[in-house]
């Protein structure tokens, strides 16, 4: 179906799918364990990233998902604050970030498998684990092709069977544990809980925290599929902003209550802490029915990611940014092509990442990279909520994070200080790698970044007249 010929479609998404979607995004119980590890401090870890970079990041988003109610999120609201230029290199950087995620996710959904058939040499497996990552993303994918509804409430019910209620069910699990008066392996006093930046591993921890809730701006993708966007958006996002994180550190402590930290494992994670909370409570049984709860849940994350970033650089194809290949989109409403393109390239890297091992230094310079582009693309966000205060002062936003401009300066600043911060830090490894020239190795860390960060710039400058739809005006700004 040519983009011409496409219609507007039915605004099908209510805030509770809204919400779902969101909590989709941003709710993953694997990396419980690691939190886990820190006990109750990671009460104070979660507190800081919360004031320096979830909240900020939810005011904005929220802000301008209703100032701007279009489809695009931050390619849009980048684009009105400093230009089309921009705008593709925001959404650009949201896409790349996940590339060498989306694979790893999926073999810990492989993972997940092996636990739930008990079959604990299939994690070692490659090939299980590739033709899970390819299957997996290849399956995922073409449910997308069914429209944003049937995407969505697909996501809805993932997230809610598989992330809500194992995340509610381990914090039971701890709650009974407390209330039998069983030994617990943190110390409650409020020393404890005071966070000690004192190491570099902690500082890690805590840079790493601000991206454990990032994507809250994605959902804004689907603006144009949302009832009520301006109402329902910022209700959406604090809703989930709020439950993800009070579900994540209670899930977390609940490990932390019951399992002594040295049984606490980072590499087997959140199944195996399930196992050995389930065996101490003789539950063993339900194993394999919480392994595939929790695969589940990670494929509604999966889902949530693939059609929101694609849907994303859609929008920048629309405006012939992109070659007209990617303004394809089927009946209903779906940009098919570039679907197909994301996923032959993340098939791409499943196959590189079956070469290696997924402990390896490599595999970390990857994936700090991804996590450095996409606190840049949020850097762009931040400052265009504060660019567009000034130069757009009178589109009207139903929410504002202050009358004045006072509050956006404070927000904005403190979530691009925070996101620089984090940037940084990431540019130092962590002393269980070991690199023979450290120095070189962030020279080419730095140097690949600022690869990565102009290739938008090269597309842009590159970019043909003939790359514009030909479709009426309104087709490009009134459909978005």
């Amino acid at each position: 179906m040519d983009i011409s010929h496409s219609v507007k479609p039915k605004r099908v998404l209510g805030i509770f799918v809204l919400a779902t979607l969101n909590l989709a995004v941003i709710t993953s119980l694997r990396n419980m364990p690691l939190v886990a590890r820190y006990g109750l401090s990671s009460i104070s870890y979660y507190l800081i990233a919360a004031i320096v970079f979830i909240v900020p990041t939810a005011l904005v988003s929220a802000e301008l998902a209703t100032g701007w109610p279009k489809a695009g999120g931050v390619y849009i609201w980048v684009r009105e604050a400093f230009g089309e230029r921009w705008g593709l290199s925001a959404v650009w950087l949201q896409w790349l970030h996940n590339l060498p995620w989306y694979p790893a996710m999926l073999a810990f959904i492989g993972t997940l498998l092996a636990y739930a058939f008990n079959a604990p040499s299939l994690i070692a497996n490659k090939n299980f684990m590739l033709l899970v990552i390819l299957l997996g993303f290849w399956g995922i994918t073409f449910i997308n092709f069914f429209g944003v509804k049937t995407s969505g409430w697909f996501s809805s019910f993932c997230v809610i069977i598989g992330a809500i209620i194992p995340g509610l069910f381990l914090i039971t699990l701890g709650l009974v544990w407390m209330a039998k008066g069983m030994p617990t392996q943190i110390q409650f006093e409020w020393n404890a809980v005071l966070p000690s930046l004192s190491q570099f591993d902690n500082i890690g921890f805590l840079a790493a925290t601000f991206l454990a809730f990032a994507g809250l701006e994605v959902t804004a993708v689907h603006a144009k599929d949302v009832k009520e966007p301006r109402k329902n958006f910022p209700k959406a996002i604090f809703l989930s902003a709020i439950f993800s994180l009070v579900l994540f550190v209670l899930g977390s402590l609940a490990i932390a209550i019951v399992l002594p930290k040295n049984e606490i494992s980072l590499v087997a994670g959140i199944m195996e802490a399930f196992a050995k909370i389930l065996s101490i409570y003789k539950m063993s049984g339900l194993v394999p029915i919480t392994a595939i709860l929790i695969a589940l849940g990670a494929i509604g994350e999966l889902n949530a990611w693939i059609l929101g970033l694609a849907k994303g650089l859609f929008i920048t194809a629309r405006h012939g940014s992109l070659p007209p290949v990617f303004q394809k989109v089927n009946k209903h409403n779906i940009p098919t092509n570039l679907l197909l393109f994301q996923a032959s390239v993340v098939s791409a890297s499943g196959i590189v990442f079956y070469f290696m091992d997924a402990l390896s230094s490599a595999y970390w310079v990857l994936m700090t990279l991804s996590a450095q582009l996409y606190l840049t693309m949020y850097i762009l966000m931040f400052l265009a909520g504060l660019r567009l205060r000034y130069s757009k002062p009178n589109v009207v936003r139903k929410y504002r994070i202050s009358e004045g401009n006072g509050g956006m300066w404070i927000v904005s600043m403190i979530g691009t200080v925070a996101a620089l911060f984090a940037i940084v830090v990431g540019f130092m490894p962590p002393k269980e790698l070991v690199f023979s020239h450290t120095m070189l190795l962030e020279f080419i860390m730095i140097g690949v970044f600022l690869i990565f960060f102009f290739i938008p710039h090269i597309i842009f400058s590159i970019r043909k007249p003939s790359w514009v739809p030909t479709a009426h005006k309104d087709l490009l700004e009134g459909h978005e």
